[in-house]
């Protein structure tokens, strides 16, 4: 039977640091300190901070008093708090916004390449030889893409046919991506050595990104990382004192 125990919540101030330190917290404490400091400056209506307690409450569920009071419960806070931790989200997505906004046309094009997929057919073989009659046999027309994957391809796409994606070229080995970048749909390319490969590769589709709402959050999202990287890297190891 297992014992039971209760947790003492008076916890002496000399301990803080040292349980920090232990519970990997302090890169948290010192990411929020970096975003406090960036949002100082910043400010919310009535309306928006009514707004952005909304959707918080939508985000976690909390549609009467009595799931709120047990979701404050389960948080250890009290409704103000909540407010506040609500509010927050919202003054950092302004500095997001009033920061990078302006931004993130230029940034998408840089990094556009790492967003664009593909949906590719593939079919691999440690056979060169086999590789050359294969190629010419789906070039004839003689037989299919797909059938040739299912009947001749030693990679796991011969259990799809042939065909991968959509996929994001950035994840792929860059010869592949190289070829397919260059690519029309359609296009069938002759045997090519990539690791340990012979490979035929034909495009099927380009997917190109675009810089939709969700594709700009994301973009925002991630200047801001970057930049929240930065200046916690920038930030004086902390000092506690007690009075």
């Amino acid at each position: 039977m297992a014992q039971e125990f209760q947790l003492n919540s008076i916890i002496p101030t000399q301990e803080i640091p040292s349980l920090l330190s232990r519970y990997q917290l302090l890169p948290q404490l010192m990411r929020g300190i970096a975003i406090d400091r960036a949002i100082a400056p910043y400010f919310c209506t009535e309306a928006e901070r009514q707004q952005a307690i909304e959707q918080f409450e939508r985000h976690y569920h909390i549609n009467d008093s009595e799931s709120r009071a047990a979701w404050l419960k389960r948080a250890g806070m009290s409704e103000a708090q909540m407010a506040e931790v609500a509010v927050r989200s919202l003054l950092i997505e302004k500095f997001k916004q009033d920061t990078w906004g302006a931004k993130v046309e230029s940034y998408f094009m840089s990094r556009k390449a790492a967003f664009d997929q593909v949906i590719f057919s593939l079919l691999r073989t440690t056979d060169g030889l086999l590789a050359q009659e294969i190629y010419f046999r789906i070039l004839e027309g003689e037989q299919t893409f797909a059938e040739m994957a299912q009947q001749y391809s030693k990679g796991s796409e011969a259990n799809t046919a042939g065909v991968i994606g959509p996929v994001p070229l950035s994840q792929l080995n860059p010869t592949l991506a190289k070829i397919l970048s260059i690519g029309q749909p359609g296009q069938l390319w002759r045997p090519t050595r990539i690791e340990n490969w012979f490979t035929i590769v034909r495009l099927e589709k380009l997917l190109p990104a675009q810089l939709d709402a969700n594709m700009r959050q994301r973009l925002l999202n991630e200047m801001f990382e970057t930049w929240l990287n930065e200046q916690i890297q920038q930030l004086e190891p902390l000092q506690f004192s007690w009075s």
